[in-house]
């Protein structure tokens, strides 16, 4: 199945956060969307990561994600370089993807900005045919280079290069965040406190979909970086 936007997640939850409201829009408007997590979060203070696995699914079913993968990536330790970046490219190739979304390229955690260079920088290794890798039966994949990466914000304030209007899919992005019941805040849980499983930080990412909605007059947004420039055929094409 080729695949017109596929989100990366150094954690199962990033995408959740960062960009699940214009995934849920994208897929009820038909588009086939693909979530790749990095890692299962073994790290967490928090659950467990075969609770995470369940989690990160119950989540694709709330979306409406067609396919979901995770590559077992070492939480915290996984670096940018060749064998972790053939794994990347792997995926693209397998899915073929028209756009990338990448984590944040700066924030609190430090695999937040390394997985946002890793998808990067393999979205670009990936169309160079002189690089070979191979699917899961042995076949040779053949080269392929996304149209567009862009990189959500996570934790870290960081001001959007361009926003999406998400009105309408904020009690999915919501849901599809708490089916992560083991890392967000639930006041009868007795796990110990972390800087996710607040309340403030659960209403923070409320806050900022309303507020970059607001700059944009919509009722909720989602605020994405790129890389180089986008581009449009015309001046109506920008809202």
């Amino acid at each position: 199945m080729q695949l017109d936007i596929l989100a990366f997640g150094a954690h199962p939850d990033d995408v959740e956060l960062g960009c699940a409201g214009i995934l849920a829009k994208e897929a009820q408007a038909g588009k086939n969307i693909g979530i790749i997590d990095l890692t299962t979060g073994e790290l967490g203070t928090r659950g467990t990561p075969e609770l995470r696995l369940q989690e990160a699914a119950h989540a694709a079913q709330i979306m409406q994600i067609a396919i979901r993968e995770n590559l077992f990536m070492r939480d915290g330790f996984f670096v940018n370089d060749e064998a972790h970046q053939l794994k990347v490219i792997q995926m693209i190739r397998k899915y073929r993807p028209k756009i990338v979304i990448a984590n944040a390229i700066d924030d609190r955690h430090i695999d937040h900005p390394k997985g946002s260079a890793l998808v990067s920088d393999s979205c670009f290794l990936s169309g160079l045919a002189k690089i070979e890798t191979f699917d899961e039966q042995g076949n040779s994949q053949a080269a392929w280079r996304p149209s567009a990466v862009y990189h959500y914000i996570q934790w870290m304030d960081i001001k959007p290069d361009f926003v999406v209007d998400i009105s309408g899919f904020m009690d999915v992005k919501k849901e599809a965040i708490l089916a992560y019941s083991s890392q967000f805040y639930n006041p009868d849980s007795k796990e110990p406190i972390t800087p996710i499983a607040t309340k403030n930080f659960l209403d923070s990412v409320l806050y900022r979909s309303q507020d970059l909605g607001r700059l944009v007059g919509v009722d909720h947004a989602e605020g994405f970086t790129v890389e180089r420039y986008p581009a449009v055929d015309s001046l109506f094409d920008l809202l």
